[in-house]
């Protein structure tokens, strides 16, 4: 079986066609024919992508019935407040139904990580804060969503770990075999 981690870059798909659609895909950073992401990662989301060639592992990683953990650093608009944080930790209620709960930290800002280009937009006027989230599913844009529904919407997200892997210190666009 052949595992890799790969950490995703800013602005590229989690899949290796671009479909005509003329955006950076897998292809350019992963030359191993015959591996696939085991779950997405948004286009402009950034972080741990784990590959495999192994059907059973992919569904293992991907599927939320598993309930593998995936954490993520997410920069959000303005300081979440306890009850903000609190909301996260039960589960949010979104328009696809209720999520389960999460892990939710006010972190200090992350030391030694890539800048990100394009870089956020900054605002003098709006503080922004950083938060560490854990959760234990995988819905379409679900920490953005969750978030935005607490009043804090994410500003970049970055999954940093994924079951027992960890991006570590791979820059974006490097993988090594698990």
């Amino acid at each position: 079986m052949t595992l890799i981690l790969l950490n995703k870059p800013y602005g590229v798909l989690s899949q290796f066609t671009d479909e005509g659609s003329g955006k950076p895909t897998l292809k350019t950073y992963i030359p191993l024919p015959g591996v696939y992401p085991a779950g997405r990662l948004d286009f402009d989301s950034e972080g741990l992508l784990i590959l495999t060639d192994d059907g059973r592992e992919q569904a293992r990683i991907a599927d939320p019935k598993h309930k593998m953990p995936k954490t993520y650093l997410a920069q959000v608009e303005g300081i979440p407040s306890e009850d903000a944080l609190e909301t996260l930790r039960r589960g949010v209620d979104l328009k696809d139904g209720r999520t389960r709960p999460a892990r939710a930290q006010i972190i200090p800002a992350p030391e030694n990580l890539w800048p990100r280009d394009p870089p956020i937009r900054y605002r003098k006027s709006v503080p922004d804060t950083w938060i560490e989230l854990t959760i234990t599913e995988g819905r379409n844009r679900q920490v953005r969503r969750m978030t935005a529904a607490v009043g804090h919407p994410t500003l970049r997200l970055i999954r940093i770990r994924i079951g027992e892997w960890d991006v570590g210190k791979l820059a974006p666009g490097e993988w090594r075999e698990a």
